[in-house]
């Protein structure tokens, strides 16, 4: 239940919808095959880290590619999201990966400051996309 709590938070802080509890508790018992949660926090759930193996990749290798990391506002700058990074980090070397990518929003400085301070380099060469609502829906009636 913890971790809904902290689902709630984060749809909260980028401000969109929140399912209700029920679909998010089914959602979590349905995750697709190949996705993956880290939690942080010894006491208490405070952060996560939610992630898939991809591939291929650069080379033809695997890597993570890491969807969300988030940690709540009350436990923010006290290390649970670095110490999610770098379980990150050692989860990818111990699987034979060769990187992590991630998605980050280019307006929000401090985070970008978090990632680079980890030897993280944007690159600026790549456009995310995404296809949803009516244009997932006509694509796929193509």
């Amino acid at each position: 239940m913890a971790l809904v709590v902290l689902f709630e938070e984060m749809q909260a802080h980028y401000k969109v919808p929140c399912p209700p509890r029920q679909t998010i508790l089914d959602g979590l018992r349905n995750m697709p095959s190949g996705t993956e949660i880290l939690v942080a926090g010894p006491d208490e759930i405070v952060g996560f880290a939610a992630f898939s193996s991809i591939y291929p990749g650069p080379g033809l290798e695997s890597g993570l590619f890491l969807k969300e990391l988030f940690v709540s506002r009350s436990h923010r700058g006290r290390g649970a999201g670095t110490c999610l990074m770098k379980a990150l980090a050692r989860l990818a070397i111990e699987r034979g990966h060769k990187r992590v990518d991630w998605t980050a929003d280019r307006d929000n400085p401090s985070l970008r400051g978090f990632y680079e301070g980890f030897g993280a380099a944007p690159k600026p060469e790549k456009i995310f996309y995404r296809l949803d609502g009516s244009a997932l829906a006509a694509t796929a009636e193509q």
